[in-house]
């Protein structure tokens, strides 16, 4: 009795274990997971003082594009950019176009191990950026949302921005 009740309880957790390989052979990759087109939500930056701002602002719009083949496209800008035409705009509505915009885009590649997406800058409107690469640690992504964490921005802050997967 004893050993069949042993057998039992080896098939059974045979039988688990055969269960749960599927389910782990399907889990997704970091870079799986942040493939696609994100909406940009928010950022906030800790500046060494500990205290917070929101460089953007209200009504700050941006998209965040991660291709399957190692592409990736980034811009966020501010709400507030006045309007003005082109080729009539004054210095400071220029100034302010300037100043309430980034973009950049080249090819990333995703850490695994460290959670850390690195990407690889090949023009940016912020032209200090070109040939450079940057890194964000993911803290959460899941099928609706992607966080990360820039602890090293040019601005000498600690960044944490929160995206929304585009529907």
């Amino acid at each position: 009795m004893k050993l069949r009740t042993a057998l039992a309880l080896a098939a059974t957790a045979l039988l688990c274990l055969g269960a749960a390989q599927p389910a782990a052979a399907q889990q997704k990759t970091l870079k799986n997971q942040i493939v696609g087109t994100w909406s940009f939500v928010s950022t906030v930056n800790t500046r060494p003082d500990g205290s917070k701002v929101d460089p953007w602002g209200a009504g700050a719009t941006g998209s965040l594009i991660y291709h399957p083949n190692g592409r990736f496209s980034f811009m966020i800008m501010r709400g507030d950019i006045p309007k003005f035409e082109r080729e009539k705009g004054t210095p400071e509505q220029f100034k302010a176009a300037t100043q309430g915009l980034i973009a950049y885009h080249g090819t990333y590649r995703v850490d695994e191990p460290s959670k850390t997406i690195v990407h690889k800058v090949l023009g940016s409107s912020f032209a200090a950026f070109n040939g450079t690469e940057v890194k964000r640690t993911i803290t959460s992504v899941t099928a609706d949302e992607l966080k990360y964490t820039n602890t090293t921005s040019s601005f000498g802050t600690t960044v944490n921005s929160n995206w929304k997967r585009a529907k």
